[in-house]
């Protein structure tokens, strides 16, 4: 299906471009959200004809968006949530949670602006895109901790989870029977090994 753009869309293309895209993509997506015209003569007329406009309100949208983002580039939120010991959350930090810690910290984002890939399952920092126009985006840190403690650590870019496991590796070889002598059994699998190599020589 062809449209009109009427505003800049990433990987497709800018305002007034003309360009083909799948018809689930159009009807679910952009005509509904207003980000497209379907391309027939009669929406080119009305394009052309508001087209100054429609730049003009764009322009005036881009430029609240970049003072806005002053504020928000490089921010970080602490999202504090149970976790099992492999660090694995139990249940997942999605748009709504960080949108509502933004809100919480006193900056105004809309979910609709936060770009997640893909729900935050895990403690750790994670990098997330916040768009706040379709030409202007930045990018805020998401800290998820068990505690304000470990959310501090993670803030100084120690790895907890590394951490654990280095704790739980020590634990486990101060268990270890030194005296323990495991080559002794590599040693006597190996001996019909090397008999069998001589028969087959």
């Amino acid at each position: 299906m062809d449209v009109i753009l009427l505003e800049r869309v990433e990987k497709l293309g800018g305002i007034g471009d003309v360009v083909s895209v799948k018809p689930g993509f159009a009807r679910n997506f952009l005509l509904p959200r207003k980000k497209a015209l379907r391309a027939n003569e009669a929406n080119r007329k009305v394009f052309e004809a508001n087209r100054a406009q429609i730049e003009a309100d764009n322009a005036a949208r881009k430029a609240t968006a970049e003072t806005d983002s002053k504020g928000i580039d490089g921010k970080s939120v602490t999202l504090i949530r149970q976790a099992s010991n492999t660090g694995q959350l139990y249940g997942s930090v999605s748009v709504r949670d960080i949108a509502e810690a933004l809100q919480a910290d006193g900056t105004k984002v809309q979910k609709n602006q936060i770009v997640l890939d893909k729900p935050i399952k895990a403690i750790g920092v994670n990098t997330v895109k916040v768009a706040l126009h379709p030409e202007v985006s930045v990018t805020i840190t998401v800290n998820v901790a068990r505690s304000p403690e470990e959310a501090e650590l993670q803030a100084k870019g120690v790895d907890v989870m590394a951490e654990m496991f280095e704790k739980d590796a020590a634990g486990f070889t101060e268990a270890f029977d030194p005296n323990a002598e495991p080559g002794d059994i590599a040693a006597a699998t190996a001996a019909p090994a090397a008999e069998g190599e001589e028969a087959a020589a």
